[in-house]
């Protein structure tokens, strides 16, 4: 199952300032995302490259295969946007009082904040999400 910890981290609500980053070279090609800078005073900006590819997409005889080594691109690729999250069956929270016979209400609202990021659903789901300090900090 997903870490909860480490999904708080990255999906927490926090007030940002986005810029463009660096491009940097990868062996597939290159790409660029952005930089967040957070209005809170005591958080670092961090550099995001998001919806990444790192194989092929697992579709077609590739399917229930082990990863495949992903496609060359030309140009910069903006990695600014989630790439599909694997398919998985989502809790029904629709009935909060139902859903509250089942879980405690810290995880209902955790699920709440969270099922916005998991609605993109889809087999070709080989991707990352990269977090670093923003250069110079």
């Amino acid at each position: 199952m997903v870490s909860y910890m480490f999904l708080i981290m990255v999906l927490s609500d926090v007030t940002a300032t986005l810029t463009s980053s660096r491009i940097v070279r990868t062996k597939y090609g290159e790409v660029t995302g952005v930089i967040v800078t957070p209005d809170a005073r005591h958080l670092d900006s961090v550099e995001i490259f998001r919806g990444v590819p790192y194989a092929s997409p697992p579709v077609g005889n590739l399917r229930f295969m082990p990863p495949v080594s992903g496609a060359l691109w030309s140009g910069v690729k903006l990695a600014d946007k989630f790439g599909p999250v694997c398919p998985q069956r989502l809790p029904d929270i629709t009935d909060e009082t139902e859903a509250l016979k089942r879980m405690p209400r810290g995880r209902l609202n955790y699920l709440k904040r969270l099922m916005p990021y998991l609605q993109n659903q889809s087999e070709d789901c080989l991707y990352l999400n990269i977090y670093v300090p923003a250069q110079g900090e």
